[in-house]
């Protein structure tokens, strides 16, 4: 090996060292931030009813003519994912037999618990074929534009094995939540953990919220202005955080609050 092979070798070692050293500073000295929703005391079941958490996040249980029921946490859930990892899910439906499961995943110590949502929905059997990034205007705490990411699915079924295939669309809204941060973006959400644990030691307790209806094709857009008023009806009964008044979040936006 030449000089020149061994100087480069060095500098990589020097710089693997110096950032295993400085990450395990970073971790032993770090502290978790506070969630962004509303949290409450009450138990969260598997499949198999067996507890998997006491704590969950306190979805309303009535929104618009919808009424609700809490749903379980798969399997595949419960062996994945962090045994810190909170979770809150109910599955609304109304008179016209219309329904909306919306799932939030809370991390605890460990980031894992947040994934890129699409692994979720492909993981199902859905075919993604269109993503937009939007911002929905909310009312209230105040009025401002509540970044999402939409999703537009598609997933064929049978009745019976023997019978006609039909398809069904899936419309998925989704976005990420901190104490102090609201972004549709994974990337963002990355960058926004790495410079938050950098510049002040606090590792940001991510949440990722979502909401799910399906439709008929040729009902996409009916079904997600739909989706956008159960959201605006919904959001503020249990997530602390909205943008600011005077900002426009606009299409993939980051909304930092001070």
């Amino acid at each position: 090996m030449n000089r020149q092979k061994w100087i480069v070798l060095a500098l990589v070692l020097a710089l693997t060292g110096g950032t295993a050293f400085f990450l395990s500073g970073l971790k032993a000295g770090r502290r978790l931030g506070k969630p962004g929703l509303r949290l409450v005391e009450k138990p969260v079941y598997d499949l198999q009813t067996n507890i998997v958490g006491k704590t969950t996040v306190d979805l309303p249980i009535n929104v618009l003519d919808y009424g609700s029921q809490p749903l379980t946490v798969s399997s595949l859930e419960v062996k994945t994912l962090p045994k810190d990892t909170t979770f809150g899910r109910r599955h609304y439906t109304n008179d016209a037999r219309q329904f909306m499961d919306v799932s939030v995943v809370l991390m605890g110590t460990d980031r894992t618990s947040i994934h890129k949502p699409q692994i979720c929905l492909e993981g199902q059997g859905w075919r993604i074929d269109k993503s937009e990034s939007l911002a929905i205007r909310m009312t209230r705490p105040q009025s401002y534009d509540l970044p999402v990411m939409k999703l537009t699915a598609s997933k064929n079924f049978k009745k019976t094995a023997d019978g006609p295939v039909f398809t069904l669309r899936a419309i998925f809204v989704y976005w990420f939540v901190s104490e102090n941060r609201l972004t549709a973006q994974h990337k963002e959400r990355m960058w926004g953990s790495a410079k938050d644990l950098v510049l002040t030691g606090v590792l940001p307790r991510w949440a990722y919220v979502s909401y799910l209806s399906v439709c008929r094709p040729g009902q996409e857009e009916a079904t997600y202005n739909h989706m956008k008023e159960f959201i605006v009806a919904s959001v503020p009964e249990f997530q602390l955080v909205s943008g600011s008044m005077t900002a426009a979040a606009g299409p993939a936006a980051e909304v930092v609050l001070k």
